[in-house]
């Protein structure tokens, strides 16, 4: 069925207006506008695009599109044939790149299909869209991270069923699914809502191909702009100014105000469609992968050569540190700790701790429908994430 658009009103004019996701675009525009910071912004809006927004979108594209046709009945009847096997099929789910997989579980848990094992295994394997932007600039890496987190997921979800208690699950409201603990009622679409979606599946459409052969060449050291005869620097600057495209298609898609606008992906509450999926989870973490790449070269023009090699060689007090902010709900403060990493201010064993600590967006829909069981599964994935980083900390690193 198609959904009826209604006329823009003052209050989703209002909404665009106001809303925290708009500091993004503004902040970099400003810093743009820099005669001094001109260069590093343009370079950063590039290298974020470039490098990591087309393979995530290419990576996405895949993913959903296959998910999107996947008949997953016969799958469901072996995952409730033993009860250990939902615990190994969360782990799993939980290691694929983004959060769609997290908030799959914590939806079954609060149907009462699965057991909270279940939801400790997912929200501890789950690195969330961090995982993306680990994937495409420390691929050697990920084959470390994601396969360890997997395990200390299944562990963890197997001790928890077997040992922990487990929370009573109360049903809460429908109306209770936007991620916040009060209940409110769904927004109507209007039609600003539905031409920015449209939009960002059109930029998208077109640039999705093109970027992503022009990435791979990038990684293969080869000059683009050389090869297909541009003038030097054209496709850096087409790089910048798409980067900066998606922080506006991404503060425009704002649904509301709250917190969880800026740290997690879309709610999807317009039509569900895989590619509309595709361009609002790679502007999300686009506009993050932006943030921490500039709070980065900010902190290093202002000297922070210092800051960052106390943090490299306080490498315990970092694990800790990075633990911590993984419980931070949402995957945008997540995003800085494996940019940190990328750019060698933090050891691997904080980043694996914050990658095991770190229960992404699906905390949110887990704390709107089961806040109990939300706060023991973070609670329980805390303890696990100081063992596995301190663990790796001493038997390899030290």
């Amino acid at each position: 069925m198609m959904a009826t658009i209604k006329p823009t009103n003052p209050h989703s004019l209002l909404l665009v207006m106001s809303n925290k996701r708009a500091i993004v675009p503004l902040l970099v525009g400003c810093l743009w506008l820099v005669p001094g910071l001109q260069s590093t912004i343009s370079s950063v809006l590039s290298e974020a695009f470039i490098q990591v927004s087309a393979f995530v979108a290419a990576t996405l594209a895949i993913y959903y599109g296959i998910s999107h046709h996947l008949n997953t009945l016969g799958l469901q009847k072996w995952i409730n044939n033993k009860p250990y096997r939902e615990v190994l099929f969360a782990s799993l789910m939980g290691a694929l790149p983004g959060c769609g997989g997290a908030i799959v579980i914590i939806t079954q848990y609060t149907k009462g299909q699965i057991r909270f094992g279940a939801v400790v295994a997912v929200l501890i394997s789950t690195m969330g869209d961090a995982a993306f932007l680990l994937v495409s600039q420390r691929p050697q890496d990920a084959l470390i991270v994601l396969p360890l987190c997997t395990a200390v997921g299944v562990i963890s979800g197997l001790f928890t069923n077997r040992f922990l208690p487990s929370p009573a699950l109360a049903m809460p409201s429908p109306n209770e699914l936007d991620g916040d603990t009060t209940a409110t009622s769904k927004p109507s679409l209007h039609t600003i809502d539905i031409l920015i979606a449209k939009l960002s599946i059109v930029f998208w459409c077109v640039l999705i191909v093109p970027m992503t052969a022009v990435a791979l060449l990038v990684a293969m050291q080869y000059d683009v702009n050389g090869l297909i005869g541009l003038p030097e620097h054209s496709i850096e600057t087409l790089g910048a100014m798409a980067g900066f495209s998606c922080l506006l298609l991404w503060a425009l898609s704002a649904k509301s105000d709250r917190y969880s606008e800026l740290t997690r992906e879309n709610d999807n509450e317009l039509p569900k469609h895989w590619l509309r999926k595709v361009a609002q989870d790679t502007q999300f973490v686009t506009s993050w992968v932006v943030l921490a790449f500039i709070a980065f070269e900010l902190i290093m023009l202002a000297g922070g050569e210092m800051i960052f090699e106390f943090l490299h060689t306080w490498q315990s007090g970092s694990i800790l540190v990075a633990a911590l902010i993984g419980l931070l709900p949402g995957c945008g403060p997540q995003i800085l700790v494996t940019s940190f990493y990328i750019q060698n201010t933090i050891p691997l064993s904080a980043l694996i701790a914050n990658a095991v600590s770190n229960d992404g967006d699906a905390l949110f829909p887990a704390i709107a429908l089961a806040p109990k069981a939300a706060f023991l599964a973070t609670l329980y994935s805390f303890i696990p994430a100081l063992i596995a980083g301190y663990g790796f900390y001493w038997l390899v690193e030290m």
